[in-house]
């Protein structure tokens, strides 16, 4: 399907589709509740909540490396859910943020527990930008201007109905794909997949836009990127689609409280089904050790990570466990 074929597809009424009913898009199988009441009867644990400071490596990566590379395949870990891929001589980033905090505040709101491995001067020229949902820890206003103000060629490639916020901000290199639409950008075939989250940055807009995860495939080669999720069977129909997957960024952190996050956030447990429905040739581990948004300690992710990859009998290496600013091939 072509860029055009996907821009005419999208502008098919949102009623006749399956997902969208009464005014709100919907999740494909799970309907657990995961509101404003349920956060409002957490919301009073959280904040006495005494939970260990935690010190990350952040690592220096090789910029004038990553600015000059055009053959590597590299991966390299920003922080959160952002990660700079390179494959193919092109430069992908996903879920860009940059800001200090995941808020709509400057002095409110989670605080960044690492900074940004690179900062907008770092990065090479970017080319796609993959942003799967509106919640603040994945779109930030601040870090999107910028970018596209940086890198002319940009392309955003988002969840179908954010494609507006992006043009109301005089960025119009925009393309938004519905659940299990493709598009094609640069040679690179980037398919929207369904993922069980929400959407929402104000008190009235939840669940107006989609969500979603994404597979990139380009040099012969599937890329996942998870965006924000819980665990359904949403990840056995990706794998049926596009199983073996060769790199796959999933997320492990965030998880607790189960009662009130399992709707919505993997556990590391979960995200080692993850990897198996999707056949994950190589997974890397995303949403965690940067920002303090539940209950578990900032570095108890990658622990539990660790325990359930050896109690599924699936090889620790892998599931990697990146340092901020940490580059590898793959």
């Amino acid at each position: 399907m072509s860029s055009n074929q996907v821009l005419a597809e999208s502008t098919k009424p949102l009623e006749d589709r399956p997902h969208f009913r009464n005014g709100r898009f919907h999740n494909r199988y799970s309907t657990e509740s995961h509101g404003a009441m349920q956060a409002i009867k957490w919301l009073p644990e959280f904040l006495l909540l005494k939970l260990p400071k935690v010190d990350f490596t952040v690592l220096r990566p090789d910029v004038a490396m990553l600015k000059a590379n055009r053959s590597e395949s590299n991966l390299t870990w920003i922080g959160h859910s952002t990660f700079l891929i390179q494959i193919a001589g092109l430069n992908i980033i996903t879920d860009p943020v940059f800001s200090d905090r995941a808020s709509p505040f400057s002095m409110v709101g989670p605080k960044r527990l690492a900074p940004p491995a690179m900062g907008y001067q770092d990065l090479p020229s970017l080319d796609i930008a993959l942003v799967s949902h509106n919640h603040y820890d994945h779109l930030d206003e601040k870090a999107v201007r910028r970018l596209a103000k940086d890198h002319p060629r940009l392309t955003f490639v988002v969840a179908l109905g954010l494609a507006q916020w992006f043009k109301r901000r005089g960025i119009n290199n925009v393309i938004e794909l519905d659940w299990w639409q493709d598009t094609l950008v640069l040679g690179t075939k980037i398919s929207a997949v369904p993922v069980q989250h929400f959407s929402g940055r104000g008190a009235n807009d939840r669940n107006a836009s989609l969500w979603c995860g994404f597979i990139v495939v380009i040099a012969g080669k599937k890329i996942f990127f998870a965006g924000d999720t819980g665990y359904s069977k949403d990840f056995a129909d990706i794998g049926e689609r596009f199983a073996p997957v060769d790199l796959a960024l999933i997320p492990i952190g965030a998880y607790e409280p189960r009662w009130f996050m399992r709707p919505v956030h993997v556990d590391p447990g979960e995200a080692v089904k993850i990897h198996r429905d999707l056949q994950s040739r190589q997974s890397v581990a995303m949403h965690w050790g940067t920002f303090q948004l539940t209950a578990e300690p900032a570095d108890q992710p990658p622990k539990q990570l660790s325990s359930e990859l050896a109690a599924a009998g699936v090889d620790a290496e892998k599931f990697w466990v990146f340092k901020h600013g940490e580059t590898r091939s793959f």
